[in-house]
């Protein structure tokens, strides 16, 4: 987010450099006297936000950007996840173990294990034969089921929503205009273009099944885009831009933000009368229009908690107000005084999630026994 905040004669101000290229931000490195930004291309366009109090620039700034649309009354609540809960009688398991020890929770997330070989909007049956019986049973009991969706697309014709992207043309190309490939989690991938409005309109749309058996939120990740080996896209990845097109050097900073765009407005359209949940990993100034935000991965220390706080605190300054951490770490293993305080920390947290690794300890609140349950 290319915004930031000062205070000069005892008035505070903003400065909000509209450039979705990679930016720079110099305070008083070179010159002590002077602070100076800068891009990799595009228009020197930026925004001068008057105070005089803090609290009035951020509103300006959230004028300017937009605010968060109000969320489900249970995504205020308290969020269980973990990489990942199955099969089906491990997630009752979860669910039971809260129920019968009266700990709040409203929601429980499934991470990519629920998915058929981790192709996106498909379900592994072994795992769950029924997952829209399975739903039923949670929501009866109270929870909200929350899935994990990446943009990454396994290359199969015999994947349905690999043969309507490619039969629509809705997978980014590159300068050669070869179709820009990438392995992550489903092997070798390709990746919609969500710049382009009539690529969102049909991502949105892939919702449909997720919805009608129940689904209550969705999860974006992976979504920088993330590529395993080379870490993003090349630069000569081409978008279109909303039609003024344009190379991944304009469009990598904004490429998640508009998937988790399409990912809002087609559960918005889909759920009608209902507001939709919505949370991604990567963004831009304005994301906070299409949903909650995590700061990512973070691991199992009293540091991290710390940074997690500050984190939430500059993300809020920056418009983007629903918030919150990886409770407990990520990866690592939290003693159980970490855990509990990190469990404290998080109810003054916007968004408020416990997450973690696999191959860690299971991170539920009763993990640690008396008297930290």
């Amino acid at each position: 987010i290319p915004f930031y905040t000062g205070v000069h004669d005892k008035a505070a101000y903003g400065i909000f450099f509209d450039n979705t290229f990679r930016s720079y931000f110099d305070f008083g490195k070179e010159d002590n006297s002077k602070t100076s930004f800068w891009a990799d291309g595009g228009e020197l366009q930026y925004y001068f936000i008057h105070g005089p109090h803090m609290m009035d620039v951020v509103k300006r700034y959230q004028t300017l950007t937009g605010t968060h649309p109000m969320p489900p009354k249970w995504a205020l609540g308290y969020h269980q996840c973990r990489w990942s809960y199955y099969p089906e009688k491990k997630v009752k398991e979860i669910a039971e173990g809260f129920r019968s020890r009266k700990i709040p929770c409203d929601a429980i997330y499934l991470d990519i294990d629920y998915m058929d070989g981790y192709r996106c909007f498909t379900w592994n049956k072994t795992h769950f034969p029924d997952p829209k019986r399975m739903i039923k049973e949670l929501a009866n009991d109270g929870f909200k089921t929350v899935v994990m969706i990446d943009p990454g697309i396994k290359v199969d014709d015999n994947y349905w929503v690999f043969k309507e992207g490619k039969d629509n043309n809705f997978f980014c190309r590159r300068s050669d205009d070869y179709f820009m490939e990438g392995h992550v989690w489903p092997g070798r991938c390709q990746f919609p273009d969500f710049t382009n409005p009539a690529v969102r309109e049909w991502w949105g749309n892939l919702y449909k099944e997720l919805v009608d058996i129940g689904v209550a939120g969705v999860w974006n990740d992976m979504n920088e885009p993330a590529v395993f080996g080379s870490g993003t896209f090349p630069n000569d990845v081409r978008h279109n831009y909303d039609g003024f097109r344009g190379s991944h050097r304009k469009a990598h900073n904004v490429y998640g933000m508009q998937m988790v765009r399409s990912t809002y407005d087609g559960l918005k359209k889909l759920m009608r009368n209902k507001r939709p949940f919505t949370i991604t990993r990567a963004g831009y100034s304005g994301m906070q229009r299409y949903g909650c935000v995590w700061t990512g991965d973070n691991v199992a220390t009293w540091e991290h908690l710390k940074l997690g706080n500050i984190q939430c605190q500059r993300m809020s300054i920056s418009g983007v107000p629903f918030v919150g951490t990886d409770i407990g770490g990520f990866s690592g293993e939290p003693d159980p005084e970490l855990f509990t305080r990190w469990i404290q920390l998080g109810t003054f947290s916007p968004f408020m999630r416990a997450h973690s690794a696999g191959d860690t300890a299971e991170r539920e609140p009763w993990s640690f026994g008396e008297p930290f349950t």
